[in-house]
């Protein structure tokens, strides 16, 4: 058997699975106990652990082959914290574009996001509260449009000013780096 390409599944052994041979010919199906020998012609759904496209060759063999798959990674975007205080450590992370609000990358890397009246009082990333109050330095424009809980609590504040409760990071497409002042109403003038 020539392997040119292998595309597997792990699936449960009643779990169903729609394959996309571009050969077209038939599916290998491998199970948890062992290869199975059998090969069913022109197989779209199947219950096994493993699929492989297969096709017949002109010696009477079979070579396998699968849909080119090209690796796309996912749109990266780096982030810089700083800290309120003048002195104090930048932290750095990258998450996935379009996946993760901006509080949660933040409490996901224990770094302070709150004051002390946020701490006791945070809504908990609902955007009924107002206290997870973070300003973007730069990249905004790889972060989401304003929401209208940011307009009601941030009016009078400045438009670098997010509420991080409501701030996607990225769209799944944009890549690049953003810079956040945690808590900038700590913030030396």
């Amino acid at each position: 058997m020539a392997l040119s390409s292998l595309q597997s599944f792990t699936l449960s052994s009643r779990s169903s699975v729609s394959t996309n041979c571009d050969n077209g010919s038939f599916v290998s199906v491998l199970g948890s106990r062992g290869p199975h020998r059998t090969l069913w012609p022109s197989l779209r759904n199947s219950c096994s652990s493993k699929l492989l496209c297969a096709k017949s060759n002109s010696e009477g063999g079979v070579s396998t082959s699968a849909p080119a798959m090209e690796e796309q990674r996912p749109p990266i975007i780096s982030l810089r914290f700083i800290g309120p205080e003048v002195g104090d450590e930048e932290a750095m992370t990258s998450v996935v574009s379009g996946e993760k609000l901006l509080r949660t990358i933040i409490l996901d890397n224990k770094l302070e996001l709150y004051g002390l009246y946020g701490k006791v009082m945070n809504c908990g990333g609902g955007g009924s509260c107002g206290t997870c109050i973070v300003e973007i330095l730069e990249g905004k424009d790889l972060l989401n449009e304003r929401t209208d809980a940011e307009y009601k609590f941030l009016k009078k504040k400045p438009e670098t000013w997010r509420l991080s409760c409501q701030t996607i990071v990225g769209d799944k497409s944009n890549s690049g780096e953003v810079v956040v002042q945690r808590l900038p109403q700590k913030k030396k003038k």
